[in-house]
C-alpha cells in the first residue's frame, strides 16, 4: 500500500506535555479541517488556524462538523475532543487518551477500591480547600458537611461583593435560558471546567468514573477535580460577569474561565492519582513561547547559512504544528521558512 500523503506522525516524546499547552477552545457552527500541523476552523467569517500541538482540548458544540483529516491530526497530537451541547452545558462524548500505558489507571483503581486509601485521598482533596485546619480525623460525612457550608459562604460572599442577587442554584440542562443571569453564568463556567478536567483525566489514561468524593456517576472523578477550582475560579467569574450583563454572557464566561485556568489543572490530577499532596506548585504555560524562540533561532542561523547550527537546534523535529506562528506578533510565516531551512541541512544528513 502506498504511504499516505501529508505530515509525518510525530513521536509522543516530541509533543508538548499537557502542562505546556493552552487549555481549551469552544467551537460551534463551523467545520474543522486540517492544513499541515494546524487545525483549520471555517465558518461564514473565514478561516482560522489553530496549532494542534498547542491545545489541550476542543469543546465541540452544535453545528460543528469535523473532517477525517482533522480527527487524524487531533489523535496524532493528543488533542482532546469533547462533544458538548449548546453553550457547552451538556457533555455527550470524548475522544481517545494521549497516554500509551495504564499505570495511573491501575493506581487510581487501587486507591478507589481500598477503603483506607480511598478516605486518605478524600482528606487530601479537602486539605487543599482547608489548608489551615486539621481534618485528619474527620469522617466522609463531616468533610462533606464542611464543604457544603464553605460553598454556601462562597456564594454569599460573591453575591455581596458584586451586588448580584442570589436565591440558590438553578440548573436545567434541557432549558438553559430558564435560569437567571448568574445561574446561566455558573452553568457555562462549570461546564468549561468539567470539559477541561475531563480532557486532562482521559489524556492521562485515568477513569473519569472512578471518583473519590463523588461516586456512582460516569464523571465522578471529573467532578472531584473540578470542585477544587470552583470557589476560586468559576463562582467569582460567574458573579462578576452576571453583574456586567454582557450581550453574550456564556461566551464571556468561557473566555474568562479559559484565561483564569493558565495555572494548569494537570498537577492536581497527577498528585491525587499518586496519592500525594499538591504543595502549591504553580505550572504556567511556557511551551508556545519556547517554540517561538526556537523558531527565531533557527531562522537566524539559516540566514547565515550555518547548517550545522540549524541542525543542532532541532529543525528536523518540527512537524508544522504552527504554535510558533500562532503567537508571533509579526505574523511571520515561520513554518514555511523552517521548511526552507530543512532544505539547508539535507546535504548534511545525506553525508551522515
Amino acid at each position: 500500500m502506498d504511504e499516505m500523503p501529508g505530515m509525518i506522525r510525530p513521536d509522543l516524546q516530541a509533543l508538548p506535555q499537557v502542562k505546556d499547552r493552552m487549555t481549551f477552545l469552544y467551537l460551534e457552527h463551523c467545520t474543522l479541517g486540517r492544513q499541515d500541523g494546524a487545525i483549520t476552523v471555517t465558518d461564514e467569517k473565514g478561516i482560522v488556524q489553530i496549532p494542534a500541538a498547542g491545545i489541550s482540548v476542543l469543546l465541540l458544540g452544535p453545528g460543528t462538523r469535523v473532517t477525517h483529516r482533522a480527527m487524524e491530526l487531533m489523535g496524532d497530537t493528543g488533542v482532546g475532543a469533547v462533544w458538548v451541547g449548546e453553550h457547552g452545558v451538556r457533555y455527550y462524548a470524548h475522544g481517545r487518551p494521549l497516554t500509551t500505558h495504564s499505570q495511573l489507571l491501575l493506581r487510581q483503581a487501587e486507591l478507589v477500591s481500598n477503603t483506607r486509601k480511598h478516605l486518605d485521598v478524600v482528606r487530601k482533596m479537602y486539605q487543599l480547600r482547608f489548608p489551615d485546619e486539621d481534618i485528619s480525623r474527620l469522617t466522609m460525612q463531616q468533610l462533606r458537611g464542611r464543604e457544603g457550608s464553605r460553598v454556601r459562604q462562597v456564594y454569599r460572599k460573591a453575591s455581596k461583593d458584586t451586588g448580584v442577587p442570589w436565591s440558590g442554584r438553578l440548573y436545567r440542562p434541557e432549558d438553559f435560558a430558564s435560569g437567571d443571569a448568574v445561574n446561566q453564568a455558573l452553568s457555562a463556567g462549570h461546564t468549561c471546567l468539567y470539559g477541561l478536567a475531563h480532557a486532562v483525566i482521559v489524556a492521562l489514561g485515568c477513569a473519569p468514573g472512578l471518583g473519590f468524593v463523588h461516586v456512582g456517576h460516569e464523571c465522578s472523578f471529573v467532578y472531584d477535580i473540578a470542585d477544587l477550582y470552583k470557589a476560586e475560579v468559576t463562582i467569582p467569574i460567574a458573579f462578576e460577569v452576571a453583574a456586567q450583563a454582557p450581550d453574550d454572557l456564556p461566551a464571556v464566561v468561557r473566555r474568562r474561565v479559559r484565561d483564569a485556568m493558565v495555572e494548569q489543572i494537570v498537577h492536581f490530577g497527577l498528585a491525587l492519582a499518586h496519592g500525594q499532596t499538591a504543595d502549591g506548585e504553580t505550572v504556567t504555560i511556557q511551551g508556545a513561547d519556547l517554540f517561538h524562540r526556537t523558531a527565531a533561532q533557527i531562522l537566524e542561523k539559516a540566514a547565515l547559512g550555518d547548517a550545522e547550527k540549524v541542525l543542532s537546534l532541532g529543525v528536523m523535529d518540527c512537524f508544522s504544528c504552527k504554535c510558533c506562528e500562532y503567537i508571533c506578533s509579526s505574523k511571520i510565516p515561520l513554518v514555511s521558512k523552517i521548511n526552507a531551512a530543512k532544505g539547508l541541512v539535507m546535504p548534511l544528513l545525506k553525508k551522515k
